[in-house]
């Protein structure tokens, strides 16, 4: 039985604290990139002993602290809990990170499954991202979310964008790197939207560009092909900053198969519609 509020400041505490942790072993590791033993799972996809430290880290932490909660994450995998499952990230970015690119962030997400009651009296009618939590530890800015109650960056509350207009846009992606597959979607719409936007803008690490969305920087953002654990904590920011974040294909509550779409209010339909036409 679930015995405490899914969005109370404990369980965020917890996500804060856990990527706090991770950001410091990746750190350690950043100084000795050489050193580092890395794993290839399949093409362009690496997995190096800074992510497992940092997943671990992580796991200790929610375990300790959230131990009602299911956990799901990128390296070690895991079990779903009956009323929310946290979704976790060690190193969103791996490649940046590996090459010494300074771009790169620990992201960390607690999903609410239908029918439970995060707030103690309203059930969800869909499983939600309902806690976001995502450190960039080169810049140290910690972009967190409560469902419903806001989004904050180093503790201020933070807003999408209020560009109206996809010629005004400047827009973040991500190219097919692993899976191209989907490569005569994606291509159309990244060239329609380079003539049509004021510019597109690819730095690597998909939470990154979630939470650059969620506050402002960039007025919208897609990518296909990715994980669940690398856009669940920044659908959680993007919605609570006021912003749109969906399924490409319309077809899950959030874009956990990957198929990712952000944006303000003012542009989610003309972002929507210049990607979907070419699906």
């Amino acid at each position: 039985m679930l015995t405490t509020h899914l969005l109370s400041a404990d369980y965020l505490d917890a996500a804060v604290t856990a990527a706090h942790a991770a950001a410091a072993i990746l750190q350690t590791h950043a100084l000795h990139r050489s050193d580092l033993v890395i794993d290839t799972k399949q093409r362009n996809d690496l997995v190096s002993q800074a992510d497992r430290e940092a997943e671990q880290a992580i796991i200790a932490v929610l375990r300790e602290r959230t131990s009602e909660a299911g956990i799901i994450a990128e390296e070690s995998g895991g079990q779903p809990g009956e009323h929310a499952t946290w979704c976790i990230d060690p190193l969103d970015g791996t490649t940046n990170f590996l090459s010494g690119i300074p771009h790169y962030a620990v992201s960390i997400a607690l999903i609410g499954h239908a029918g439970c009651c995060p707030d103690g009296r309203h059930p969800l009618a869909q499983d939600t991202p309902l806690i976001g939590v995502i450190y960039d530890p080169n810049r140290q800015e910690l972009f967190s979310a409560l469902h419903g109650i806001g989004a904050w960056l180093n503790g201020r509350r933070i807003q999408c964008s209020s560009t109206r207009t996809l010629d005004q846009a400047v827009l973040a992606t991500g190219f097919p790197f692993r899976d191209f597959s989907f490569e005569s979607q994606y291509m159309p719409g990244f060239i329609d939207a380079m003539h049509q936007t004021r510019g597109v803008r690819r730095l690597g690490a998909a939470s990154l560009d979630l939470a650059w969305t969620a506050c402002g920087r960039y007025d919208g953002y897609w990518e296909m092909g990715l994980a669940p654990w690398d856009v669940a904590a920044g659908c959680a920011i993007v919605r609570a900053a006021g912003g749109v974040c969906e399924d490409i294909h319309q077809q899950d509550p959030w874009p956990k198969g990957g198929y990712v779409m952000a944006s303000n209010t003012h542009l989610a339909l003309a972002l929507d519609t210049l990607i979907s036409k070419h699906l």
